[in-house]
């Protein structure tokens, strides 16, 4: 069977795949810094037609930040995702447009909630408040998430294992919402041609070490799946619906960011933290 969206003529018969995901799953990516790993996914499926990839930072930003961002969107939008800016993860359950979606797979790819204001004479990570501070945002990520599921659905989250970053207590943070881990699983960048780890402040365009890390993967108890959404099984793509919907939506938000002309400011610190 075949189905033609955004152009794109897609082979529903055929599931590509690569490491814990497909391309029959609807999969939500958050917190991307220049949507590489969206678009590693992409053209491991040979389409993104059931894709939709978010960044908290505007257009913008990303333009400022990240030299690679503004291509990779492209190409992502080219393949079919939808590409949305400005999402929250502690608001993304009441998102306008993510709303109305649940999704089989959310993946939210080494979480970081920016450095507190500290005189600190050593990396902010080790600093207590620094590391409730990232507890708070993976706590809201959590709660969220769980709200945008499938019945069958999981959360993703990869995230350093080595001293400071493992005092942030993954496991426990989704536990407190109501999730179980059912899998951990060594992360290995090189699983992802194309994906290029990237900060979210300091040297923005710059990587670091991602060799000692996790993906943990979370769902709901099983006598807790009572949500169960027709077609979160189904390899069909969106809806025709879905998808006026979500081209309204951006058609939308571009009209609105032309008419406001704001210009980009530059929030990258020039500052490196050697520990992240």
């Amino acid at each position: 069977m075949e189905v033609r969206a955004f152009g794109i003529i897609i082979n529903l018969n055929f599931e590509n795949r690569i490491k814990h995901y497909t391309s029959h799953q609807k999969i939500l990516l958050v917190g991307e810094g220049d949507f590489s790993f969206a678009l590693c996914l992409a053209r491991a499926f040979g389409s993104a037609i059931n894709m939709v990839a978010t960044s908290l930072d505007s257009r913008e930003l990303l333009m400022v930040k990240y030299s690679k961002a503004m291509s990779n969107v492209k190409e992502l939008k080219d393949r079919g995702c939808i590409v949305l800016h400005e999402v929250d993860v502690h608001r993304m359950s009441q998102h306008p447009f993510l709303s109305y979606f649940r999704f089989d797979r959310i993946i939210y790819n080494f979480p970081h909630a920016g450095y507190l204001r500290m005189n600190c004479p050593f990396s902010p990570e080790v600093n207590q408040l620094q590391v409730l501070f990232h507890q708070d945002l993976v706590r809201g990520f959590f709660k969220n998430a769980r709200e945008m599921l499938n019945g069958t659905g999981q959360i993703h989250v990869t995230h350093k294992t080595t001293f400071p970053f493992n005092e942030w207590k993954i496991v426990n943070l989704a536990e407190e919402v109501g999730l179980d881990l059912i899998h951990e699983e060594e992360f290995s960048i090189w699983d992802y041609p194309g994906y290029y780890n990237r900060k979210g402040v300091g040297m923005c365009d710059g990587s670091f070490p991602v060799w000692l890390s996790s993906t943990y993967m979370f769902a709901e108890p099983l006598y807790r799946k009572t949500r169960f959404h027709p077609g979160a099984l189904s390899i069909s793509t969106w809806s025709a619906e879905i998808v006026d919907m979500a081209c309204t939506y951006l058609e939308s938000l571009e009209m609105k960011k032309s008419k406001r002309g704001r210009k980009a400011e530059r929030v990258c610190s020039t500052v490196l933290d050697p520990y992240y």
